[in-house]
């Protein structure tokens, strides 16, 4: 398959960092400093551009300013600069006192870092101490870096704990700017009273500074009709289904089962509403040629969601396919970034899926967190103990709808299971996960027009994180963080514990790392403090990663298993409580209020 590397879809130039090295301004002092200085730049710069990609595969540039900021009209320079370069992220540099209110990155609504050299010869610890004050006290919260031990100034390699709380903020940070002024597009609306998928404008516009997109689902319908796609990628797509895509056990009864013309049918139908979905997120010149100039468009989405059910599953064939091809890695047309399609327009959920992705490269596992199983329930069903990670229970995670196919854990590093970003994927691993998928025809029960839905199960012992946005009135929005592994059971309990649910649909076993306290007191107290039917799962024990995207979009984070030595938050977090940092960031994040208020 051809691998579509670094391919910018969405409108808008992709967000830059920006490097300030800041300096004391002084006749003297500046000279011996300067080439000091701007070595810290040029690292920092080069540490990012060397390891940090964009979700869509490019590398994420820096913009170092003209000239070493030593007062006001420096920094307004490197201001200019920035503008012109489309920075949304700022990181500033120094080994030394300098003027604090003078040179500090004073724009609102852009994520903020400072390193400073932690050096005997020059006092950076103090201009940390005080520029960070000043950040505090004009309500511009900044993360503040320094490192563990004393370096020698002619010493410009990078402390290990330095990199860490760069990259982990540069991340963040990015993924701050590149949601702001996209679109989630909603398909359609409330999905059998969902509460998540009531779109809470307000949500989008002052914690992510995205807009809201509507269609109907008509639209979907509307397309098929008119053949308002691409007919020779529909021709390619169709084929590349009939070749890689398995169809599997019909578990309809016998009687009620749709007939071959008609699965044929579906297949059709679901090939075009991939198509189409997607051309209404990004858009589409092939329609303009078409003489479809306005579908050609698209809405500039970086999320969507399909409601389906009921209005449409009623008659239509489901989303299912649509959904999980979407938010895989890989299609007919190769090896490429996933999307972030919820189903049942899960605008929360939604907006989780799309923060993984953001940070990590990856697809999403959109799921139910359908069922805890304890050990003794387990035992009295299938006679047999759980061992090993399940050994405490394990949660359910199940969904007829988008769990994205990287999921069955095919992809692999060094004979372990993984889920990789896209342009780490090989040709064999998108084999390995399409053989690991059959797609079994809807449960008419459930959809009433036909489909059909992705099943496999996720292979054990990756490391993932399952993680949901909830909003509580009088509150606002809360993520909630739960770090673990999947877990494969023997093929009998699963068989047993699966079909007791769907077994057309995919299954990903979950066992949360429990901490013995609060919510993670037990596998059980992890499920019943989770906030709604919807979660999702990312590769990767992340928590860290989100709970510095939270801080940043002053969104405060409700439960978690993350330890505290991997917690990096703004230096004004530690104002507001240092014994209950659970409650300090509640209270930080209620008085900063969200990023775009």
């Amino acid at each position: 398959m051809m691998v579509n590397q670094g391919k910018k879809r969405l409108i808008g130039n992709m967000p830059k960092i920006g490097i300030r090295p800041i300096i004391d301004g002084r006749r003297g002092i500046r000279d011996s400093l300067e080439e000091k200085t701007l070595n810290m730049a040029k690292s920092v710069a080069g540490l990012i551009e060397n390891n940090l990609r964009h979700a869509n595969g490019l590398s994420v540039e820096c913009v170092i300013a003209d000239s070493c900021i030593g007062g006001v009209a420096e920094a307004a320079k490197a201001e200019e600069l920035f503008e012109r370069e489309n920075v949304g992220v700022s990181i500033s540099v120094t080994p030394c006192w300098c003027y604090g209110t003078e040179t500090m990155d004073t724009v609102p609504g852009r994520p903020k870092a400072i390193w400073g050299f932690n050096g005997t010869e020059r006092p950076g610890a103090v201009y940390l101490a005080a520029v960070l004050a000043a950040h505090n006290q004009k309500g511009l919260p900044a993360f503040g870096i320094y490192g563990e031990n004393v370096q020698d100034m002619d010493d410009n390699t990078i402390p290990e704990e330095v990199k860490e709380k760069l990259l982990n903020f540069a991340r963040a940070g990015i993924a701050v700017a590149t949601m702001k002024n996209k679109s989630y597009l909603s398909i359609g609306s409330v999905s059998m009273g969902i509460a998540g998928c009531i779109v809470d404008e307000s949500f989008f516009q002052d914690y992510l500074g995205m807009r809201n997109e509507y269609v109907d689902m008509s639209e979907i319908y509307r397309r098929i009709e008119e053949e308002i796609y691409d007919h020779d990628e529909y021709q390619k797509a169709i084929n590349w289904v009939k070749e890689n895509c398995q169809e599997g056990q019909d578990n309809n009864p016998p009687e009620t089962q749709r007939s071959r013309k008609e699965k044929d049918r579906d297949w059709e139908f679901v090939v075009k509403m991939t198509l189409i979905v997607r051309d209404l997120m990004i858009g589409n010149g092939k329609l303009a040629e078409l003489n479809f100039e306005e579908e050609a468009l698209g809405h500039n989405a970086i999320a969507s969601g399909f409601q389906g059910q009921r209005q449409w599953t009623d008659h239509f064939p489901n989303g299912d396919f649509m959904e999980a091809i979407l938010n895989s890695s890989f299609d007919w047309n190769g090896i490429r970034e996933s999307f972030n399609v919820a189903t049942e327009n899960d605008t929360l959920n939604g907006i989780t899926m799309l923060f993984g992705h953001l940070l990590t490269g990856t697809a999403q596992v959109f799921a139910d967190v359908r069922t805890y199983w304890s050990p003794a329930a387990v035992e009295r069903v299938t006679g047999q103990k759980l061992s090993g990670r399940a050994s405490k229970g394990i949660i359910h995670l199940i969904n007829s709808g988008s769990a994205a196919l990287d999921g069955t854990g095919q992809q692999s590093d060094n004979g372990k299971p993984v889920m990789k970003p896209y342009w780490d994927i090989t040709d064999e691993e998108v084999d390995k996960c399409l053989e690991a998928t059959t797609w079994r025809p809807a449960s008419l029960g459930y959809f009433r027009g036909g489909g059909f839905s992705s099943q496999f199960v996720t292979k054990g012992e990756m490391p993932v994180t399952m993680s949901r946005i909830n909003i509580i009135k009088g509150l606002g929005p809360v993520l909630q963080i739960a770090e673990g592994y999947t877990v494969e059971l023997p093929e009998d309990v699963h068989d047993i514990l699966d079909k007791r649910t769907d077994p057309s649909w995919p299954t990903t076993w979950f066992a949360p790392v429990l901490t013995g306290e609060t919510a993670f007191r037990d596998v059980y107290s992890v499920m019943d403090n989770w906030g709604s039917n919807h979660g999702v799962i990312s590769y990767g024990h992340i928590g860290e990663l989100l709970i510095t995207l939270a801080s940043l979009l002053r969104i405060p984070v409700s439960m978690h298993n993350v330890s505290e030595d991997r917690i990096f938050r703004p230096d004004a977090w530690k104002a507001f409580g240092s014994s209950d940092l659970e409650g300090a960031d509640y209270r930080a994040c209620k008085n900063f209020g969200p990023l775009y208020k």
